[in-house]
């Protein structure tokens, strides 16, 4: 009889120890370490139910006898998740693709499974067969090889790939797998790096790509330890408000790609449509020039977006102002409205400042600065900005107006849009060879050349 002994576990990063501990000696975190039984059985091991003639043999070898070939990535058929991937699934990878609950993960790759014309095995724990097939027959059924397994047990998960050798696997979720080598329950911090160290076996082993659904916490990051996002090779987060219909994906981790990519989807009855052109959707259509609003030229991994930056300056009720940002770093705000009051002399210290940026996106980059400058000072003069303008470029501490990067793919997709002006730096180089753009340049050093181009 397999001996078994008692453990516990760090619910945040999976830190083990032999005895209860009120604070956590890897992360700091108080009140976190959880008893759980661990079996130690000699004759079980780490075998996986799974049998794979492993081409690669455990031997040493030097990096100059190492060939590497390009391996094809295998394509989606969504070119949004092909773009945050990096251009593709990597054979061999696995994936975590987490989000909050009803935000559209299974939707996601259940329209994957069904459309990808590949062998497809999809896996869910929380969900009947008859519930997969309805939501499948309201996406539509192209893919006539995917298959839908209702399993918990990682064993009778291997002995049914084993059957069917799917090109993809897809677990939904990875919190409800459980193993018969640990004496734990489903969902237990041990379980969950256990069916995840049989699967990543699996997945390099025989060079098949998995998906792994996660669960997300209450802080918004993906329940289970740390360690988890350590052992995948890429970690996907689906964000967006259920209220409203568009959906992002970013890439937090990624080993054969860029992490600044972003996809966006759109929620419909007939599942996830994918939004090409989305600065469309994040400029508003509203008719009349409102005060307040200032278009920014900004870029997410290798894609340009134009999206709406919206201000509100109001006299403060209270004696202390408000400052509000959705979609922004609050505490560069603060620094911008310091530097419009230090260095260019407006009085914005006892002022309420709301900033919104529309469509509920989130942007890092400081090319929006001057968008964010220009909108606060056209609402606290109540003064429209002409719609056919839009803004690209970086504020510094003095005042200056500095340059941002890859300014010809701003320029040339304001211009795709239908924009007459762009106000930029006057540092940035190459402006010289933009002659056969018709959208007009306006190049500025300071944010009184700004505001004399804008509100003159």
């Amino acid at each position: 009889m397999a001996k078994t002994k008692t453990a516990f576990f760090c619910q945040e990063c999976g830190y083990e120890s032999p005895k209860w501990l009120g604070k956590c000696p890897s992360c700091n975190s108080w009140n976190t370490m959880v008893e759980e039984l661990v079996s130690q059985s000699k004759s079980a091991g780490h075998v996986v139910a799974f049998s794979v003639n492993s081409r690669i043999k455990n031997e040493s070898r030097l990096m100059q006898e190492i060939q590497v070939a390009d391996q094809p990535r295998m394509s989606t058929g969504d070119s949004e998740l092909d773009r945050v991937l990096g251009g593709g699934l990597v054979p061999g990878s696995l994936i975590l693709f987490g989000g909050e609950p009803g935000i559209g993960k299974s939707t996601l790759l259940l329209q994957l499974s069904v459309r990808l014309n590949k062998k497809v095995l999809y896996v869910s724990g929380e969900e009947s067969e008859q519930q997969i097939k309805m939501r499948a027959d309201r996406i539509g059924i192209i893919n006539e090889q995917c298959f839908i397994l209702t399993e918990t047990n990682t064993q009778q998960l291997f002995s049914q790939i084993e059957k069917i050798n799917p090109d993809l696997v897809i677990v939904d979720s990875i919190q409800t797998l459980h193993s018969d080598l640990i004496e734990s329950t489903p969902g237990s911090i041990s379980q969950i790096k256990e069916c995840t160290a049989e699967l990543l076996r699996f997945a390099k082993e025989t060079e098949t790509p998995v998906f792994l659904i996660g669960h997300i916490t209450k802080e918004g990051s993906l329940a289970g330890p740390k360690v988890l996002e350590h052992m995948v090779d890429a970690v996907l987060h689906f964000e967006g408000d259920r209220n409203h219909v568009y959906r992002l994906l970013r890439t937090v981790k990624n080993r054969f790609g860029s992490t600044n990519e972003l996809g966006i989807y759109e929620m419909q009855g007939s599942g996830l449509r994918q939004v090409e052109n989305p600065s469309e959707i994040l400029i508003g259509a509203n008719p009349d020039a409102l005060s307040g609003v200032a278009i920014a030229a900004t870029i997410e991994g290798i894609r340009p977006l134009l999206i709406e930056v919206q201000a509100l300056v109001s006299t403060a009720a209270y004696g202390t102002p408000q400052r509000s940002a959705t979609g922004f770093d609050l505490r560069r705000l603060n620094m911008l409205l310091a530097v419009l009051e230090k260095r260019c002399g407006f009085r914005l210290g006892a002022k309420d400042v709301f900033l919104n940026l529309a469509g509920g996106i989130k942007v890092d980059d400081p090319a929006i600065d001057l968008a964010v400058v220009s909108a606060i000072l056209s609402s606290n003069a109540d003064i429209a900005i002409p719609k056919d303008v839009c803004l690209s470029a970086e504020v510094g501490l003095s005042g200056e107006i500095r340059p941002v990067q890859r300014i010809e793919q701003r320029i040339y997709e304001a211009e795709k849009l239908g924009f007459n002006r762009i106000i930029v730096s006057s540092q940035n180089k190459g402006l010289s060879n933009l002659k056969d753009t018709k959208i007009e340049i306006v190049a500025c050093s300071k944010i009184e050349q700004v505001l004399k181009a804008l509100f003159a």
